[in-house]
């Protein structure tokens, strides 16, 4: 007995001597220098400011349902543009796709050269109702504030909009000669899913042979404040993003009378396979949170650096821990969400159609298709009908050693060499989806810092930019074109 006590002393020993181990030695410091030299440009703040404000005035809204799309506003949106930047608007060829979206392209000297795609997208959320007396200001008015520019679309996105347009323009200004070929894709649907511009957009440029050398869309952001793991902010560069998938769940019932209930009634059922899902989550897995913590492991407390250096002995652990929050449960798994449902139109009476809809947000390496049929496997009930509407299987993932990347991370750097970068699996859905048609270098990041006090504000009440962050985004930009087409 004695024997076997010390047996599994000295392997529990053995394990905590390798686990240390593996802590400090099987993360490198895989941090790129950051760009020295960068160009620099001066900038007429008011001017800068006001035409971001004016910006945001403009009701580019895009809403569920199409009918109420507002055509006018945007194409008012179009003329602001060209008022405000002349240059580039002389300078690049403008085509018009579906009448909303525009895609710009200013030719390089070097035809051999692949060219580079920056993307952004017009189109704003609209602000609920309920909501709008708790804004600080009105959220379309454009108000610029104790040092911040105010109002729906100062982040998401117009930010990429105007920043890449005063960089170009402040370019031209100064005598931009490119070798490499630049284009910008500003969509107008993005917010609805992005089929009628970006997608259109896409399959236009594919039509012509046009492959980009890498192509930057908005996604990733600086964190300040909010990776506990590291005391540095971590720029996250999206290099994927999950799928989006809603399947509408269906039961059929005689109905009746609710005096009289059958002991199940089609509600019911429902509700039962509503409950399957989630006490069912598909399974986790922390391959793309490997790849994240690996970019900035060797900066990060030692604990941490513990648990992520020896998942083979901890991911279990690791995974349960990290289920508890929201946002890194969703990097591990295809998540379940049951966000819709109806039955009778009266309290007295049992549905003779009962449905609701559960979106999924897809894991890379599972599909659509997958999801369905393991949803079908777990509810396990033939009353229940699945039906697959909306459906976006999962990018793929473009890498984090391509030259893109790489000038994209120093360049961040060289604005502040403090900062972290990483590759990151972005959780929610933007443009850049389509994209990887055109390029295998698809990347998701906004010159911005994120705090925990603006987590929440895209998408939200009170969304604004602080006007020191935007000019820091203009100068970003004017950098990495630079660098990128010179």
């Amino acid at each position: 007995m004695k024997k076997t006590i010390l047996g599994i002393g000295a392997v529990l020993l053995a394990l905590i001597v390798i686990a240390v181990f593996r802590a400090g030695t099987v993360f490198e410091d895989v941090q790129l220098p950051a760009a020295e030299n960068l160009a620099q440009v001066d900038l007429d703040e008011d001017q800068v400011v006001e035409r971001i404000a004016g910006a945001i005035r403009f009701r580019t809204i895009s809403h569920d349902d199409r009918s109420n799309f507002d055509a006018d506003a945007f194409l008012a949106y179009h003329d602001y543009l060209r008022e405000s930047f002349p240059l580039v608007h002389e300078r690049a060829g403008l085509e018009l796709i579906n009448d909303y979206s525009l895609l710009f392209h200013i030719p390089g000297s070097d035809p051999s050269l692949k060219p580079i795609m920056l993307m952004g997208h017009m189109d704003v959320v609209p602000v609920d109702d309920v909501t709008l007396a708790e804004w600080t200001h009105d959220p379309f008015a454009g108000k610029v504030v104790d040092g911040e520019i105010w109002g729906r679309g100062a982040i998401d996105n117009k930010l990429s909009v105007m920043s890449f347009l005063e960089a170009i323009e402040a370019l031209i200004r100064n005598g931009f000669e490119p070798r490499r070929s630049l284009y910008l894709s500003f969509g107008h649907d993005e917010e609805v899913g992005g089929r009628d511009g970006a997608q259109a957009v896409a399959e236009h440029l594919k039509q012509q042979g046009i492959e980009f050398e890498f192509v930057v869309d908005e996604g990733g952001a600086i964190l300040d404040g909010i990776i506990q793991s590291v005391d540095r902010p971590v720029a996250l560069i999206g290099v994927a993003e999950k799928g989006y998938l809603n399947l509408r769940l269906r039961v059929d019932a005689p109905g009746g009378h609710s005096s009289r209930p059958p002991p199940q009634s089609g509600l019911g059922i429902l509700s039962r396979a509503i409950v399957k899902l989630e006490d069912n989550p598909f399974p986790s897995e922390l391959t793309h949170i490997k790849k994240t913590f690996g970019a900035y492991a060797a900066y990060a407390r030692f604990t941490d650096r513990l648990a992520m250096g020896n998942t083979w002995l901890l991911g279990p652990v690791i995974k349960s821990v990290l289920a508890k929050d929201q946002a890194m449960a969703g990097s591990m798994r295809t998540t379940t969400a049951a966000t819709m449902a109806s039955g009778s139109s009266k309290s007295n009476i049992l549905p003779t159609r009962a449905e609701a809809v559960v979106n999924f947000r897809i894991l890379p390496g599972d599909t659509a298709e997958q999801v369905r049929n393991r949803v079908i496997e777990i509810i396990d009930d033939e009353r229940v009908e699945v039906i697959m509407e909306t459906n976006i299987n999962p990018s793929p993932v473009s890498p984090a050693d391509s030259w893109g990347y790489e000038l994209l991370a120093s360049t961040i750097r060289g604005f502040d060499a403090d900062i972290l970068v990483a590759p990151n699996l972005l959780i929610g859905g933007t443009d850049a989806r389509y994209f990887h048609a055109v390029s295998p270098n698809v990347y998701r990041f906004i010159m911005v810092r994120a705090t925990p006090d603006t987590m929440n504000i895209v998408h939200g009440i009170d969304e604004r930019i602080a006007i020191e962050e935007y000019l820091t985004a203009i100068r970003f930009y004017y950098a990495l074109i630079r660098r990128a087409t010179e």
